[in-house]
């Protein structure tokens, strides 16, 4: 049997960090992962780097997560976040203002009509609260998800990970299609497969399954800024929508916060839900981004794996040597999570509470 020292099961966004966290320590590593890297949850054309959250330990971690960020953008050259920044509008912005002005250390602000339309030139008129992160952007998923994968080298394994369990000698085995390996540790990002490989060794994690779509749409006319946008306002008829420009500023990705409730094993109980929510998404845009086109160009359909307490949750259990990881919205937050599960899986400490008890994210 070959050994490594630590197992990372997963090659999305946060199972790349991790790894990448653990080769910087000087670790050796072996990352599994059955499809193409980072094309789960962690897929698409780009997310948004926000601070905002209700949970001050949460802006205090995306702050953390944001310099990384940087970093690896200085090692590749090119930067993987946007300097259009972030704007939400709506009632959330009057619970999280506080919040983010008491951590610190995130130029945020309120604006005005006249700078919204500056910083969003697509979205209709608009005149209630609103506020600028200036350090928020679109983050060039794709470019990131290259970046680690190229920076991990021949560490990533293309195979799938049947099961894991500790061994009678203090190792973790890991049984795959075509390999059985043990590793001193193994850390378990595996998205929706997390619970599964969680159950093998007596831990039952309380994730909740979920389907998303976010449509992709052509802005009208080219524009040289265009922020990403949180709307909690209702003003348009949703009160829950993200949108997110890919890079270039050519087309903006549109989605609704709500997922379409699906059973363990992946079935719905009302296939048509998932259609319903894209439809609501392009309604939502006729409505209040009059600058898109508003006959989608693109459908991004995933998983979501959500905790109880808040969409913005995560946590981390351990057992015997295996570190899972299980939440939602964890692209933003994957340099530093990945550094604080490379911790976990040496022996370290963290430096932040990652266990369900903490109830991060609430």
């Amino acid at each position: 049997m070959n050994g490594a020292d630590i197992g990372v099961v997963g090659a999305g966004i946060v199972g790349l960090a991790t790894a990448y966290a653990l080769i910087e320590r000087k670790a050796s590593v072996r990352v599994y992962e059955s499809g193409i890297p980072g094309n789960g949850q962690s897929g698409g054309e780009g997310r948004i780097f926000r601070h905002a959250h209700d949970d001050p330990r949460l802006v205090a971690f995306a702050r953390d997560s944001r310099a990384i960020w940087d970093k690896w953008s200085q090692r590749l050259g090119s930067g993987l976040i946007s300097d259009d920044g972030a704007v939400a509008i709506g009632p959330a912005v009057e619970r999280r203002l506080p919040i983010l002005e008491r951590v610190g250390g995130v130029p945020v602000r309120r604006i005005g009509p006249d700078e919204l339309a500056e910083r969003i030139p697509v979205l209709a008129h608009y005149d209630g609260p609103a506020m600028l992160d200036e350090a928020g952007g679109a983050i060039r998923t794709r470019a990131a998800i290259e970046a680690l994968t190229g920076w991990i080298g021949d560490s990533l394994v293309a195979d799938e990970v049947i099961s894991i369990r500790p061994s009678k000698r203090g190792t973790v085995e890991v049984v795959c299609g075509g390999s059985r390996t043990e590793h001193s540790g193994v850390v378990v990002c595996a998205g929706r497969g997390t619970a599964r490989l969680a159950r093998s060794v007596g831990l039952a994690l309380p994730v909740r399954l979920g389907a998303h779509v976010r449509l992709t749409f052509e802005v009208r006319n080219h524009v040289k800024r265009l922020a990403c946008l949180q709307d909690s306002s209702g003003v348009f008829g949703e009160t829950g929508v993200y949108a997110a420009a890919t890079p270039g500023n050519h087309r903006y990705g549109v989605g609704l916060s709500e997922a379409t409730p699906a059973k363990e094993d992946g079935s719905f109980t009302e296939p048509e839900a998932l259609a319903a929510l894209a439809e609501r998404a392009s309604a939502y845009v006729r409505q209040a981004l009059s600058g898109l086109d508003p006959r989608p160009v693109d459908y991004r359909h995933c998983w979501v794996t959500t905790l109880p307490w808040s969409d913005d949750a995560f946590a981390v259990w351990q057992r015997e040597g295996i570190v899972f990881v299980a939440g939602h919205n964890l692209f933003k937050q994957a340099p530093a999570l990945g550094r604080a599960l490379a911790r976990l899986a040496l022996g370290e400490e963290p430096g932040v509470d990652l266990r369900p008890e903490a109830r991060l994210g609430s």
